[in-house]
């Protein structure tokens, strides 16, 4: 049993104001594995005057200094990965091997990209006109990140703040505290200058609500749930301050009868059921041209019942189990949604996997003969369920793709070059991804519709923490 009862703020542990603690669970069996102690509104104010009073320095940290500190961080990140990788399975749920390779890999893959997007930036550059630019740091940030890919969100966020000069306060999800924690040690241990980065435990409603309303902060960063980053804008928009968002999504993945089909849909699944399909860009919405539906149902039902489910420190290529109880009900209560509305369960349905019943498993589960008017259609499950959806025409597959509320990812699997061309330049989302192909490290992340504004990543997540200060050529 370990105890969380200490906040990082200007550069030291400390003990928060409030008396408030919670516990920390452990998914795969649903015990108690730790205790977290709880910030309030002081907590807030004081990690953010410590930030405030860091920033009137390190704001005027030339570029070589912040790329030092980063190549600092980027040792760091290397030497703690495993310690990442333990720690959010632990908390989280996720299987080692996926933990390993794409969990914590995150530290350094983002880091990466950053340091290769600061290097090549120009913060002063001279405009057509003749006029000078300037891109400065915009103050102090408050950044909120999710359970689901804890260091991939405190990465995305906290080294943008530290490559362009701003401060930061860091509120972590306190259902991941763990990795969380380690972060902190790396930052401190890479040599930031006290106050610059500091982290403060809690929850939305009291921590997060308090940083998104403080007066000092410049800037919000937030990824989450939509309904929780509408709180967040409205909390922020008495202080006037910029925010950022990364949401929710419901991403179709197109299906076109010329692709290879065993490889594309056993592959698409595979990618719908990675982190237990609690991804916000995972492809929920297989669209299937109706050429080759009875086909793809077929393959879907045999890739479906292959999905392995396991114990997360077990080394393999199987998914562990939901977050937490209110994630699986929530899951539950969709499923038994689905099959209300008629849709037909091809693998998986209601309850745990047989073997599975201490922690937060669920079957994987595939429905068939969906219709994209049905609940489990529109919205965000965040578990490991596929719908599938007959459409007859080109045409009708982008207007389902393009019918829903969000618009994070679209996925595509086509064997015609002209026809992925076509496709991809009509679909509105933030990210499309051809026959299993993503995007590297240093591409902007985000989405269009309600799944956020913003990019993270690279260059583009670089310029959301900078301001543009504009002058003539001065004339003596």
């Amino acid at each position: 049993m370990f105890t969380l009862n200490k906040f990082y703020i200007d550069g030291a542990w400390v003990d928060p104001s409030a008396t408030e603690t919670m516990p920390v669970m452990n998914p795969a069996s649903n015990s108690q594995i730790g205790v977290l102690s709880l910030g309030n509104g002081d907590d807030v104010n004081a990690a953010v005057a410590a930030a405030k009073k860091a920033f009137e320095s390190f704001s005027k940290t030339s570029k070589a200094e912040r790329l030092e500190l980063l190549k600092r961080l980027l040792a760091v990140s290397k030497a703690r990965q495993e310690d990442l990788a333990q720690a959010i399975t632990t908390e989280m749920g996720a299987p080692i091997s996926m933990s390993r390779a794409s969990q914590a890999d995150c530290a350094v893959g983002h880091l990466k990209g950053f340091i290769a997007a600061l290097e090549s930036s120009e913060e002063r550059e001279t405009l057509a006109n003749g006029d000078i630019l300037s891109r400065e740091p915009i103050g102090v940030c408050g950044l909120i990140t999710p359970w689901n890919w804890p260091i991939n969100q405190i990465a995305l966020k906290v080294i943008p703040a530290l490559a362009t000069g701003s401060t930061c306060v860091l509120k972590p999800s306190e259902h991941t505290p763990l990795s969380a924690q380690i972060y902190a040690e790396m930052v401190h241990e890479a040599g930031y200058p006290a106050g610059v980065f500091n982290l403060v435990f809690g929850d939305g409603p009291t921590v997060g609500s308090a940083l998104s309303r403080h007066k000092d902060v410049a800037m919000m960063s937030f990824t989450g749930s939509t309904r929780a980053g509408i709180l967040v804008t409205k909390d922020a928009a008495d202080t006037v301050k910029r925010v950022t968002l990364e949401l929710g999504g419901k991403s179709p993945n197109l299906v076109f009868a010329d692709c290879d089909l065993e490889t594309r849909v056993a592959e698409s699944i595979a990618e719908c059921f990675h982190n237990s399909g609690q991804s916000c860009n995972a492809p929920t919405r297989m669209l299937v041209e109706s050429s080759c539906y009875d086909k793809v149902l077929e393959i879907a039902a045999e890739a479906g019942k292959a999905q392995a489910v396991g114990e997360p420190t077990q080394i393999g290529d199987h998914i562990g189990p939901l977050f937490d109880q209110i994630q699986y009900d929530r899951v539950q209560k969709l499923i038994q949604v689905g099959i209300d509305e008629g849709a037909k369960v091809l693998v998986g349905g209601l309850g745990k996997p047989e073997g599975l019943e201490d922690g937060w498993y669920v079957k994987p589960t595939i429905f068939a003969d969906v219709t994209n008017e049905m609940r489990i259609a529109r919205e965000e499950i965040f578990g490991p369920v596929l719908v599938i959806i007959p459409f007859d025409t080109e045409e009708e597959g982008i207007r389902l793709a393009n019918d829903t509320d969000y618009g994070l990812a679209a996925y595509l699997q086509t064997g015609s070059l002209e026809r992925a061309e076509r496709v991809a330049s009509q679909l509105r989302a933030g990210g499309i991804h051809i026959n299993g192909q993503d995007a590297g490290y240093g591409s902007p992340f985000g989405g269009y519709k309600q799944s956020g504004n913003g990019r993270e990543g690279g260059r583009f997540g670089l310029e959301d923490f900078q301001e543009l200060k504009v002058r003539a050529p001065i004339k003596l």
